[in-house]
Protein backbone atom coordinates (compact mmCIF):
# COMPACT_ATOMS: atom_id res chain seq x y z
CA UNK A 1 0.00 0.00 0.00
CA UNK A 2 1.22 3.49 -0.86
CA UNK A 3 0.55 6.98 0.51
CA UNK A 4 -2.03 9.32 -1.03
CA UNK A 5 0.38 10.99 -3.47
CA UNK A 6 2.00 7.70 -4.58
CA UNK A 7 -1.45 6.13 -5.05
CA UNK A 8 -2.64 9.13 -7.08
CA UNK A 9 0.34 8.87 -9.39
CA UNK A 10 0.16 5.08 -9.72
CA UNK A 11 -3.57 5.01 -10.59
CA UNK A 12 -2.99 7.20 -13.66
CA UNK A 13 -6.40 8.87 -13.35
CA UNK A 14 -5.22 11.84 -11.27
CA UNK A 15 -2.47 13.37 -13.44
CA UNK A 16 -3.92 16.89 -13.32
CA UNK A 17 -4.61 16.64 -9.57
CA UNK A 18 -1.06 15.47 -8.87
CA UNK A 19 0.36 18.30 -11.01
CA UNK A 20 -1.77 20.77 -9.01
CA UNK A 21 -0.67 19.24 -5.69
CA UNK A 22 2.95 19.65 -6.78
CA UNK A 23 2.38 23.25 -7.97
CA UNK A 24 0.77 24.13 -4.63
CA UNK A 25 3.64 22.59 -2.65
CA UNK A 26 1.35 20.02 -0.99
CA UNK A 27 3.22 16.83 -1.97
CA UNK A 28 4.98 16.59 1.41
CA UNK A 29 1.78 17.32 3.36
CA UNK A 30 -0.21 14.63 1.55
CA UNK A 31 2.70 12.17 1.80
CA UNK A 32 3.10 12.46 5.59
CA UNK A 33 1.29 10.51 8.30
CA UNK A 34 -2.03 12.34 8.03
CA UNK A 35 -4.45 10.71 8.32
CA UNK A 36 -6.49 12.32 5.54
CA UNK A 37 -9.64 11.68 3.57
CA UNK A 38 -9.28 13.09 0.07
CA UNK A 39 -12.13 13.69 -2.36
CA UNK A 40 -9.92 13.33 -5.43
CA UNK A 41 -11.08 14.84 -8.74
CA UNK A 42 -10.02 12.65 -11.66
CA UNK A 43 -8.58 14.05 -14.89
CA UNK A 44 -12.07 14.20 -16.43
CA UNK A 45 -13.17 16.49 -13.55
CA UNK A 46 -10.41 18.97 -14.39
CA UNK A 47 -11.30 18.78 -18.10
CA UNK A 48 -14.86 19.93 -17.24
CA UNK A 49 -13.61 23.22 -15.76
CA UNK A 50 -14.10 26.33 -17.92
CA UNK A 51 -11.34 27.01 -20.46
CA UNK A 52 -8.33 28.64 -18.80
CA UNK A 53 -9.46 27.78 -15.24
CA UNK A 54 -6.70 25.22 -14.60
CA UNK A 55 -3.99 27.59 -15.87
CA UNK A 56 -5.45 30.40 -13.74
CA UNK A 57 -5.30 28.19 -10.64
CA UNK A 58 -1.77 27.02 -11.40
CA UNK A 59 -0.68 30.67 -11.60
CA UNK A 60 -2.29 31.60 -8.25
CA UNK A 61 -0.69 29.41 -5.58
CA UNK A 62 -2.86 30.80 -2.77
CA UNK A 63 -6.13 30.10 -4.62
CA UNK A 64 -4.84 26.72 -5.82
CA UNK A 65 -3.94 25.73 -2.25
CA UNK A 66 -7.40 26.79 -1.04
CA UNK A 67 -9.12 24.73 -3.75
CA UNK A 68 -6.97 21.64 -3.11
CA UNK A 69 -7.26 21.73 0.70
CA UNK A 70 -11.05 22.06 0.27
CA UNK A 71 -10.91 18.47 -1.06
CA UNK A 72 -9.24 17.14 2.12
CA UNK A 73 -10.74 16.39 5.53
CA UNK A 74 -8.59 15.41 8.50
CA UNK A 75 -9.04 11.81 9.61
CA UNK A 76 -10.05 8.62 7.80
CA UNK A 77 -13.66 8.52 6.62
CA UNK A 78 -14.57 5.47 4.59
CA UNK A 79 -17.89 5.25 2.71
CA UNK A 80 -19.56 3.65 5.74
CA UNK A 81 -18.57 6.65 7.93
CA UNK A 82 -19.59 9.26 5.34
CA UNK A 83 -23.10 7.79 5.08
CA UNK A 84 -23.82 9.15 8.56
CA UNK A 85 -22.49 12.65 7.85
CA UNK A 86 -24.24 15.67 6.31
CA UNK A 87 -21.04 17.74 5.99
CA UNK A 88 -17.38 17.78 6.97
CA UNK A 89 -14.89 20.51 7.84
CA UNK A 90 -12.07 20.63 5.30
CA UNK A 91 -8.38 21.48 5.75
CA UNK A 92 -9.18 24.71 3.91
CA UNK A 93 -11.55 25.62 6.77
CA UNK A 94 -14.84 25.47 4.87
CA UNK A 95 -17.57 22.86 5.10
CA UNK A 96 -18.20 20.42 2.27
CA UNK A 97 -21.70 18.96 1.97
CA UNK A 98 -22.16 15.17 1.88
CA UNK A 99 -25.31 13.61 0.42
CA UNK A 100 -25.89 9.86 0.21
CA UNK A 101 -29.66 9.86 -0.43
CA UNK A 102 -29.50 9.44 -4.23
CA UNK A 103 -26.13 8.00 -5.12
CA UNK A 104 -23.14 9.49 -3.33
CA UNK A 105 -22.35 13.18 -3.69
CA UNK A 106 -19.83 15.53 -2.14
CA UNK A 107 -20.68 19.14 -2.87
CA UNK A 108 -21.69 19.14 -6.55
CA UNK A 109 -19.52 16.13 -7.41
CA UNK A 110 -20.53 12.51 -7.77
CA UNK A 111 -18.34 10.01 -5.97
CA UNK A 112 -17.45 7.44 -8.62
CA UNK A 113 -15.01 5.22 -6.70
CA UNK A 114 -15.05 4.81 -2.94
CA UNK A 115 -12.52 3.69 -0.36
CA UNK A 116 -9.20 3.80 -2.21
CA UNK A 117 -7.09 2.91 0.82
CA UNK A 118 -3.65 4.46 1.34
CA UNK A 119 -1.05 4.20 4.12
CA UNK A 120 -1.96 7.69 5.36
CA UNK A 121 -5.69 7.80 4.67
CA UNK A 122 -8.38 7.12 2.11
CA UNK A 123 -9.33 8.64 -1.25
CA UNK A 124 -12.72 8.81 -2.92
CA UNK A 125 -12.65 9.56 -6.67
CA UNK A 126 -15.02 12.36 -7.72
CA UNK A 127 -16.14 13.64 -11.13
CA UNK A 128 -15.92 17.41 -10.48
CA UNK A 129 -13.51 19.88 -8.91
CA UNK A 130 -14.99 21.33 -5.72
CA UNK A 131 -14.72 25.10 -5.30
CA UNK A 132 -14.76 26.64 -1.82
CA UNK A 133 -17.59 29.11 -1.29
Amino acid sequence: MKNIVETGIEMGKFNKLMAAVEAAGLVETLSNDGPFTVFAPNDYAFAKLPEGAVEELLNDKEKLTAVLTYHVIPGIYKAEDLKNMKSAKTLQGGEVQINTRKGFRVGKANVIKLDIMCTNGVCHMIDAVLMPE
